[in-house]
């Protein structure tokens, strides 16, 4: 297989990355109980992973290509692997701050990366979005990974669940070792002359119809995937009545589902229009919704607390399997939006998408939550059928953008 190497060095990044983004609630959950701070304190860690991530993304992404996509990866990997160590022998709230901000910092410079080398390592629109939906995929493995790798560090030293950071190190370590000695075939040149231009340029792809269409569509598209994967475990909680262990056990079906959605994907779009694929899925999983909801009302009232696995309803292994159809919508987006650009250009809008899905994810999580706590949780996810009936038409109008080539 040609530029082995170089492919399993961004795949190993993403794998590390996903684990380490999906545990600050996690962490968040230590440090209360550990450090004894408030919820309100705790829920800090949010902003300072995922504002450097869209920051960082904004000012180096058109610089990205003068600097070299592998120099970047490598420089987030040491970043992030000095995070992991100061957090083991710093062991404080400060250094959980910390933390979350050279993983912030580094996923920005990974992921920009990433989606800026699968340009270079594909040769077709369909290899392309067959590479982005298996990344995304080992994404998600990473992700609900995270679910069961920070328990198992758990005993009754509570200093014990640090000694995670020590294989995540070595994790980092093995993914910096094969980048290192990774060929990538070639870099792409900057879009300008100097790092001023480069941005201005960037600022320019913003006014592109086939980019304004897909910012809209990768933002309708993250309201939905976190406005159902961040509020899993409370609706788990609250409407069937897991207790809290089951709750996040039983999300963690959701980010398996959209692995195994993504890797499925990668496979049919050698074969399967994009489009298609992706109107079924969306078709698919409102139907689910539309199904599985009004069945919930006043369910939690019926059924006790639940904490065994073999207790839990249908219904409970129904719903975070939506993650099988609504999985294969980003990445194939991403890739459509991608391959239809420059090479010069994928860099920033990289940063583009990284931005723009940061804000779709946070506004939908937070209507989401509104909506849970103002009219309840089966009725708060019905909001979600109104992005994903969007999402579609803006999908049919980026086949069509795509199709015209409107960047040469």
């Amino acid at each position: 297989m040609r530029n082995i190497g170089a492919k399993i060095a961004i795949y190993l990044n993403y794998f590390v990355f996903a684990i380490l983004l999906n545990s600050v609630g996690i962490v968040i959950e230590k440090s209360i109980d550990v450090y004894k701070v408030t919820e309100s304190q705790a829920s800090v860690l949010e902003a300072f992973k995922d504002l450097p991530i869209a920051l960082v993304s904004f000012l180096v992404a058109s610089f990205l290509p003068r600097f070299g996509y592998k120099k970047a990866m490598l420089t987030a990997l040491v970043i992030v692997f000095l995070g992991c160590t100061q957090m083991v022998f710093g062991n404080s709230f400060l250094h959980t701050k910390v933390l979350f901000l050279t993983i912030g910092v580094s996923f920005a410079l990974v992921k920009l990366s990433v989606y800026s080398l699968i340009g270079i390592l594909t040769d077709s629109k369909k290899e392309h979005a067959s590479m982005m939906s298996s990344i995304e995929g080992f994404f998600m493995i990473g992700i609900a990974l995270a679910y069961f790798l920070f328990p198992a560090f758990y005993s009754e030293d509570e200093n014990s669940w640090l000694n995670v950071y020590y294989l995540l190190c070595g994790f980092i370590a093995i993914s910096f070792l094969f980048l290192l000695f990774s060929k990538i075939p070639y870099e792409v040149e900057p879009i300008g002359t100097t790092l001023r231009e480069d941005i201005e340029e960037s600022i320019k792809l913003m006014v592109v119809p086939l980019v304004l269409v897909f910012i809209i569509s990768a933002f309708l598209f993250v309201m939905v995937e976190q406005g159902i994967m961040t509020w899993l475990p409370t609706f788990n909680k609250k409407i069937f009545n897991f207790n809290s262990v089951l709750s996040v056990q039983m999300a963690s079906i959701l980010a398996l589902s959209l692995a195994l959605g993504r890797f499925i994907a990668g496979f049919l779009t050698k074969y399967v229009n994009w489009v298609l694929l992706v109107v079924i899925c969306v078709v698919i999983s409102g139907g689910i919704l539309m199904y599985i909801l009004p069945q919930l009302q006043g369910e939690a009232k019926v059924i006790g607390e639940i904490s065994s696995l073999s207790n839990v309803p249908w219904l409970g292994f129904i719903l975070p399997l939506i993650g099988l159809f609504i999985a294969p919508i980003y990445p194939l987006l991403n890739s459509t939006v991608l391959s239809s650009l420059p090479k010069s250009l994928h860099s920033p809008m990289s940063g583009l998408i990284i931005i723009f899905s940061a804000f779709g994810g946070t506004i939908g999580s937070r209507i989401v939550g509104e909506l849970f706590e103002n009219i309840g949780g089966a009725s708060a996810f019905y909001f979600l059928l109104i992005p994903m009936g969007l999402l579609i038409i803006f999908v049919l109008l980026i086949n069509k953008m795509s199709k015209e080539q409107v960047i040469r």
